[in-house]
């Protein structure tokens, strides 16, 4: 199933794109994933064992382990999210200031974890967009609403290789969780 090194990169692509459907049907949807690696070439996730696929595919035994410890990375990496969901989740019953709070405090946490992760490469706020939303569904938010409410707070302020500073973040955090609740995140520290 592997292509040679030096294969055409549209068979590379072809062979990451039926490696993709295969895992998929084997294990599910959070698989695809897999081949989300950090930087230019790799999909901008968070993935360290693949790069690319004029990189990463060539020998058949080297990249079948590649395939396999990068399926395992990204595991790793929605196991850590979903406990970090779990842990940032405005809990039941929250008022409007609470639930606010706990969204900026979410959001703050969320995009530091996926800039560093990253090392804000290129399109590593892609991911960012991804993980927000996949929290805000995690809460009860319906997909498109959460897909909205991240694009609006996001706006465009992230870009490739620059890492925001920590007052953009912030405001990140602060400018979802107001216009998700209608009211500014406070909590006396």
């Amino acid at each position: 199933m592997v292509p040679s090194g030096e294969a055409a990169w549209m068979d590379k692509h072809r062979f990451t794109t039926e490696v993709t459907a295969l895992l998929a049907a084997r294990y599910g949807r959070w698989a695809c994933g897999w081949h989300w690696a950090v930087g230019e070439g790799g999909g901008s996730g968070v993935v360290t064992r693949w790069c690319c696929v004029s990189h990463s595919v060539g020998r058949p035994a080297a990249t079948a382990a590649d395939v396999v410890a990068s399926l395992l990375e990204w595991r790793d990496w929605l196991e850590e999210l979903a406990e970090r969901f779990e842990q940032l989740t405005p809990p039941d019953g929250a008022d409007a200031e609470d639930r606010s709070w706990h969204l900026e405090r979410a959001a703050t946490r969320l995009v530091t974890v996926v800039m560093d992760r990253t090392g804000a490469e290129c399109g590593w706020y892609g991911l960012c967009h991804t993980v927000l939303t996949w929290f805000l569904s995690s809460t009860g938010m319906e997909a498109e609403d959460a897909k909205s409410a991240v694009d609006t707070a996001i706006g465009g302020r992230f870009t490739s290789w620059t890492a925001p500073s920590r007052t953009l973040i912030d405001v990140v955090g602060e400018d979802l969780a107001v216009d998700l609740t209608g009211v500014r995140p406070y909590r006396e520290r």
